[in-house]
């Protein structure tokens, strides 16, 4: 009988990023805006990192193709954290998870895996899932773009740098682990800080606030879950085939979705229900086991959702 303890590691995980949404929230409503919180929490996960794991920087300078990863992390890390901060969750989420459709174009032009009839048919289901989300509720193609939000487009850039982190992921996955891991946080990090230094320029974000309780013990105990949160990530899909471990993590969509509605952060109406269902079916068929036998995967590391 196989343990069940892999499937919950991951339920764990996909809880953890499914709720990160109100921790974020209350951080900017202290005055933490999540570019900050973002680059305060991974600086935190970096610096015990270092501390038991010393020969990480030697591994890094090993292999400099890691910084690509680092950036593509760090701007999908940060995209998530904003949009999810100030958008309607449920929407940020569903945008956010067409993750799927850009990874097959991605492969395409970069590992050079030309989309089967299959992958096109997944591709062709997730935009229009997508266009039923965003449409807006007046019509009219003219008000599609004037229609979204900078959390919309956060959304939308988010997933597709998560599909860029995943591409790269399989390129690299013959560095060390605790290299990559060490590099997507790093990305965060460091992404994070010039989002806020731009954005600050720009009027978007404010100034490092001076500290106060709320967000500093929110942003230490939110570190600590979602450092916990990538271990059980590691644990679970070590042990469960890419196809599994891709499906307990849709279950992600539903744990934002049910606590962001029940507290308010979010609308689910027909016509998202609609479309976030031929997202999450396109993203459910892109995990649908194969039969032809394919090499191995390598563990995703989610350093945002």
């Amino acid at each position: 009988m196989h343990s069940p303890l892999p499937v919950f590691a991951l339920l764990f995980n996909a809880l953890v990023w499914g709720l990160t949404w109100w921790p974020f929230r209350q951080m900017n409503d202290a005055g933490l805006h999540p570019l900050w919180a973002t680059a305060v929490m991974y600086a935190g996960v970096l610096i015990v990192l270092l501390l038991f794991r010393p020969g990480i920087l030697k591994q890094i300078k090993d292999h400099p193709g890691l910084w690509l990863l680092a950036l593509s992390s760090g701007l999908n890390n940060v995209s998530f954290n904003w949009a999810i901060t100030i958008g309607d969750v449920v929407r940020v989420i569903l945008l956010f998870y067409l993750m799927p459709a850009w990874a097959i174009l991605l492969a395409w032009k970069i590992l050079g895996e030309r989309p089967t009839p299959a992958a096109i048919g997944r591709l062709l289901l997730a935009f229009c899932g997508v266009f039923l989300v965003i449409w807006p509720k007046e019509g009219g193609l003219g008000r599609l773009f004037s229609a979204l939000t900078l959390a919309d487009w956060l959304a939308l850039f988010g997933g597709f740098s998560f599909a860029f982190t995943n591409v790269t992921l399989r390129r690299m996955h013959a560095t060390p682990g605790q290299a990559r891991m060490f590099v997507m946080f790093g990305g965060c990090m460091i992404t994070a800080v010039i989002a806020a230094i731009v954005g600050g320029k720009l009027g978007l974000v404010p100034a490092f606030p001076a500290p106060n309780e709320t967000w500093v013990v929110t942003a230490a105990l939110l570190a600590v879950v979602l450092f916990i949160g990538n271990w059980a990530l590691q644990y679970g899909a070590s042990r469960l085939a890419a196809s599994v471990t891709a499906v307990v993590m849709l279950s992600e969509v539903a744990f934002a979705s049910v606590s962001s509605v029940l507290l308010g952060a979010a609308q689910l109406d027909a016509r998202s229900f609609a479309g976030g269902a031929l997202i999450l079916i396109a993203a459910a068929w892109s995990a649908w086991p194969r039969r032809a036998k394919t090499a191995p995967a390598p563990t995703e590391t989610k350093a945002t959702p």
